[in-house]
């Protein structure tokens, strides 16, 4: 991760070196009744949790995890500032701000979020040999398509997804994922859709929204999305506001190779990190950025069902 100063450059430094040996204080953990924005029954399997509240003392450029694993994400780039008031839901503050920052001029200083490490981060194990993943979350867009690529010469080329948030593998460059939620040119049409990948180094599978993006998360919306990952039995899912979002595979095939014998889990290897608002938590290069807020979001360690997500729709908005 890029930071500038040599107090910034030591604290990632450190942070990055306890996320991958344990080193130093112990991480921050949920209190015993877990975060009172999380229905209880999913307090358990809630590896991290960032609702954008909670900088970590002393350098507000990091953002606590109040999960179980205390995985601190870095705000890329806009830091502090990338903290806006602006609720989601009633009892929320302060909301994380993303976007593209100079869509002419190839560099990398986008504000994004996340965490990345080449080794894989090791408070994130426990999406390692997972048999399910969900990622869910508050976001508001405020685009009306896919940034200007910044990393090609032609003016007019347009980056071909809008990345949210997801989890990476563990052999990932800071793109390639586990489990993701975006938005992404599919067949010539942008969807929202959950993308997965059992295997490191295997294929991807897409579950992609039938219904128009734009109704889906239309312009300056609070909207609440979750994408779920059975890993076992190769199912995905979306939904919207508590509700299963219709949709497709875009591929019939096997892509995760579970018609065979079971179980069927992640690759044994602790992922590289986590991306929040377009790809390379690492900040080495700009790819789908998304002008958004976000809020609440959440990782965890098994597939949510419809009754599940729902329920914490409902535990959040009532």
């Amino acid at each position: 991760m890029t930071r500038t100063g040599p107090a910034a450059v030591a604290t990632a430094a450190l942070v990055a070196l306890g996320a991958l040996t344990g080193a130093g204080a112990p991480p921050a953990q949920a209190a015993p009744t877990g975060p009172r924005d999380v229905h209880p029954q999913l307090r358990p399997h809630l590896v991290a949790y960032y609702d954008f509240d909670h900088p970590v003392p002393g350098d507000p450029a990091l953002e606590r995890d109040r999960g179980r694993s205390g995985t601190e994400i870095e705000l890329t780039n806009g830091g502090a500032a990338m903290r806006v008031p602006d609720r989601a839901y009633r009892g929320a503050g302060h909301a994380l701000r993303t976007g593209q920052v100079n869509p002419a001029q190839t560099g990398n200083d986008d504000w994004k979020a996340g965490i990345y490490s080449a080794g894989g981060v090791r408070t994130l194990r426990p999406f390692s040999g997972v048999a399910g993943t969900t990622v869910m979350g508050w976001f508001k867009l405020e685009m009306d398509a896919p940034a200007l690529n910044s990393s090609t010469a032609d003016p007019a080329d347009r980056f071909n997804a809008i990345g949210l948030a997801g989890v990476l593998t563990g052999d990932s460059d800071g793109h390639g994922v586990r489990a993701l939620l975006e938005l992404i040119d599919v067949n010539g049409e942008l969807r929202l859709v959950a993308l997965g990948r059992r295997l490191d180094g295997g294929n991807s599978q897409t579950f992609a929204a039938s219904r128009d993006w734009r109704t889906l998360l239309p312009k300056g919306e609070w909207v609440h999305l979750a994408a779920t990952f059975d890993f076992g039995t190769g199912a995905m899912a979306l939904y919207r506001n508590g509700r299963p979002v219709d949709g497709f595979y875009t591929r019939t095939d096997d892509p995760w190779l579970v018609s065979g014998p079971g179980p069927h889990v992640t690759t044994a290897s602790d992922p590289r990190g986590i991306k929040i608002g377009g790809s390379f938590p690492q900040n080495t290069l700009e790819r789908n950025p998304c002008d958004c807020r976000m809020d609440a979001l959440m990782f965890l360690d098994t597939a949510l069902s419809a009754r599940q997500v729902q329920n914490q729709y409902r535990y959040q908005t009532r």
